[in-house]
Order: structure tokens, then sequence, then C-alpha cells
């Protein structure tokens, strides 16, 4: 049991290194129309492949509610949720993804996973380790960094929409592990097996979320200081975020608030 008080500062860090700095930075870049589009993109893959495997119906398809509900959060627009789904469910549709995980290491020797959806597997994986080569990394065999990373679910809650001493209450009540404060959301994390059933037990409490999803979570983190291999960091990162068939990157390095200032313009 937690106490609301005093959440673990090391627990807390280690859930908020190297993505949650990404993900600042991405935000601030995602506001170009190319990144847009590849962040709509990642979207539709993600209903398509939900829709396809557990049915058209979100309402019995965990997966697919959740995607939808990402999608239109993020401003994907309903006729492109629509078409995605009837791509899934459509017996004659020419979609067809493989949901592929890559790993490596990037500059400074931070672990690098990937989560893909790609139509063509060699494609992907040749682009993938290009970017590695560039930006002064390798791209590994699968399992060479994987086991460095937690797999866990994440609720994710915007700060201005819920009651923190409320939130926490509830969470903690259906055996949440965790619950963090990053930016202006709030994030929740569970073990895989709760994510189904914790989400709903919010939304009965009446907390409504922008996202539940599986993320993996570092057990340590590789601090950052050189400038150059920082900035080959967060290059590679981009380069894979834009990527169309990359659906999330993960990353153990942690780079601290000045340094990361200094090179935000050559990222």
């Amino acid at each position: 049991m937690y106490d609301k008080s005093t959440i673990n500062q090391t627990e807390q860090g280690i859930f908020m290194s190297g993505h949650s700095k990404w993900s600042t930075i991405k935000h601030k870049k995602a506001k170009t129309d190319s990144l847009r589009a590849a962040e709509f993109q990642k979207f539709s893959r993600e209903i398509i492949v939900a829709s396809k495997l557990g049915g058209p119906d979100p309402a019995g398809n965990f997966r697919l509610r959740t995607a939808i509900e990402k999608a239109k959060a993020a401003g994907l627009p309903n006729d492109n949720i629509k078409r995605a789904i009837e791509k899934g469910a459509g017996s004659g549709s020419q979609e067809n993804y493989d949901e592929m995980t890559y790993e490596g290491y990037a500059a400074g020797g931070v672990a690098v996973v990937i989560e893909a959806m790609t139509d063509n597997k060699n494609r992907t994986a040749g682009d993938i380790r290009s970017y590695f080569t560039k930006f002064n990394g390798n791209l590994g065999e699968t399992g060479c960094v994987g086991w460095m990373f937690d797999k866990k679910g994440c609720i994710t809650f915007n700060k201005e929409d819920v009651d923190y001493e409320k939130l926490f209450d509830a969470a903690i009540n259906l055996d949440a592990e965790d619950i963090v404060e990053e930016d202006d959301e709030y994030k929740v994390y569970t073990s895989i097996p709760n994510l189904q059933p914790i989400t709903e037990g919010l939304e009965k409490e009446g907390f409504k979320s922008t996202s539940a999803e599986f993320t993996r979570i570092p057990q340590n983190t590789i601090e950052v200081t050189d400038e150059k291999t920082a900035i080959n960091i967060m290059r590679l990162l981009g380069r894979l975020e834009e990527h169309d068939d990359v659906q999330n990157v993960y990353a153990n390095f942690d780079i601290d608030d000045d340094l990361m200032a200094k090179i935000e313009n050559q990222i």
C-alpha cells in the first residue's frame, strides 16, 4: 500500500526517465503537419489490428476501445476511425500487419526497444538498422535489451479532469501499483493482467482516462552528460518515431533539464 504523501521518489524517477523526456520533445515536434500525419497513421494501424483480432465492437474489444479513445484524444477524425475499423473487420481487406519488436543500443550504451506494425518486415528492419548505424548505435538481436524493461499497464488522465486524492484512493483500492505526475497528466501503473479491470473499475468510479495501454518501464537508467551523445540519442528516437511502421519507442536514458534545453534546437 502506498502513502500518497510520500510516493517513492526513486521509483517515480525510473518511471519518468527517458521515455517521458522524449515524449515532451515529441509533443512539441508533433505540431508539424508531417509528424501529425505519421501519428494519425499509427493510430489507424492500431485500430485496424485491434478490429481484426478482437472484432469491430468496442464494447467487447478492450484493445479496440482504448485505441479509439487514444486516437480521439489525439484528434484523429471520426471518419478515419470508422474506416480503420471497417478495414480491420472486413474479410476482403488487404491491410495485413505483423506486430514486431526490435531491440538495440543507442549512443552511450542506452537500451532501446521498438514496437512496430509492418506489412514488410524486411523493409522495416532495414530502415531501423540504418537509423541505429547513422546515429552511432547498434541494432541487436531479439532479447538483447528487452529484459531491462518491465512491462506494465499505464492509464493516463488529464490533470484538469480529475481530483488527485480521489484518483489515488480509487486506484490503490483497485490494486494499482503506482501513480505518478508527469507534465499535465496523472499516470496510473498496473500489472499487465490488471490493466483492463483497473481501467474499467476507475471508469465505474467516474474517472475518464485519455488512454489505457501497455508500456515498458526501464529497471535502471543511464545518465547522459555528453552533449554529442545526447544529440545522437534524441535524433535516433526522433527518426524512429517518424517511421510509419513504428508504434512505440522505449529507452532507458536520463538527461538533465539543462542539457536537454541546450540540445533541444539541435534535434
